[in-house]
């Protein structure tokens, strides 16, 4: 008899659980009528605001659209040069291309996968406006020295943390210690929405308030636009059910670290390469991610167990062909064209069983 199948991410899980409390949410808010900047994205924005440590927080269509708003409200554009990780999703490249500016990757270290503090030094030019760390897989770029970089050349810093919702870098939230920081609520994220679905956070209240015109067609008030904008509002309904996930996120978190740690145990002697934790980071494990040396095999093994699993991120992006006219080539990034030929992601969320673990560290044996 064929195993069950275990799923990467199983949302279904997470709303059968919640289903009373997010019925109960999408409910009030149809019932209020207030579909767009309705009172469930005003009172989110706040919360949200808070449960990172930021001063405001707006709320935008999708994590992408986070990002191409924030480097607008910079006054990133044409002419301007953004230095960015290329071990990130497409997204993060896509906004600074979407805003007019032109992408310069670097490498990322190592250990942590994240952006490469001498690599950036590399590719300072009198053309760069910003810097776009990553918190990959919810652990921490290393900010510090980023900071110092940004402080040093007068740069902006714009933190992705799309999934590093409630990751720490040396007790400071993710999200907080730049500029700005953005956010996606993608389903599959450590707070998902059921759609689409994103936002900003910032110290600064000038940036809020010119993303708040940008992402609802430049205008403050309805039919008088000050500046040329976007449509890409939170949606209310999505806010209801972010706000009611919102109250559970610290203990799924905390769930998530639980089983990072089982995974550990689990994987010690095996042939794997396992995930590194900083000394200053406490990751939020949106994603276990492992090295095999031989990954098609251990592919084909979860195939055969009925265990899905994710490939973060196969092919990187100065090697796709939207990005050909970047004129890298491979070999431009070796560590991270080394880990796209080798990492795996394990299923991880927060309602994974010690028993499903074990399932998925028996085939990281056996493949």
């Amino acid at each position: 008899m064929k195993n069950a199948e275990l799923k990467f991410v199983d949302l279904l899980r997470q709303y059968r659980k919640l289903k009373p409390e997010i019925d109960a949410a999408v409910l009030r808010a149809l019932g209020r009528g207030d579909y767009i900047l309705g009172e469930d994205t005003c009172e989110f924005e706040k919360e949200f605001a808070h449960f990172v440590g930021a001063n405001r927080c707006v709320g935008v269509s999708d994590g992408t659209d986070a990002l191409h708003l924030a480097l607008l409200a910079l006054g990133v554009g044409p002419d301007d040069e953004v230095i960015v990780p290329a071990n990130t999703f497409i997204a993060t490249i896509l906004a600074i291309s979407c805003a007019g500016a032109r992408p310069v990757l670097v490498d990322c270290e190592p250990e942590y996968f994240t952006i490469d503090v001498e690599s950036v030094e590399r590719a300072l030019t009198t053309r760069t406006k910003a810097l776009i760390p990553v918190h990959l897989y919810g652990h921490p770029a290393n900010m510090d020295p980023l900071l110092e970089i940004a402080r040093d050349r007068k740069l902006f810093v714009i933190e992705d943390a799309a999934q590093a919702h409630g990751a720490t870098y040396k007790g400071r939230g993710c999200g907080t210690m730049g500029d700005i920081g953005c956010f996606s609520f993608y389903p599959g994220k450590n707070i998902g929405a059921y759609g689409d679905a994103g936002a900003i956070v910032t110290k600064d209240p000038h940036i809020a308030e010119r993303i708040s015109l940008l992402r609802n067609w430049g205008a403050k008030e309805k039919y008088v636009h000050t500046v040329k904008g976007f449509n890409a509002r939170l949606d209310t309904v999505q806010a209801a059910i972010l706000r009611v996930k919102l109250k559970h996120l610290d203990a799924w978190n905390e769930q998530r670290r639980k089983a990072a740690k089982r995974y550990d145990e689990l994987l010690v002697g095996s042939s794997l390469k396992l995930p590194v934790v900083a000394s200053w980071a406490n990751p939020v494990w949106h994603l276990y991610v492992v090295q095999s040396s031989d990954r098609s095999r251990l592919q084909g093994a979860f195939d055969a167990a009925n265990i899905s699993y994710g490939i973060h991120y196969p092919v990187p992006v100065h090697l796709q062909e939207a990005y050909r006219d970047l004129g890298y080539k491979r070999g431009n990034f070796p560590v991270t064209e080394s880990l796209s030929d080798e990492i795996l992601s394990l299923p991880i969320f927060p309602e994974i069983t010690e028993e499903e673990q074990r399932r998925v560290a028996s085939v990281c044996r056996a493949g």
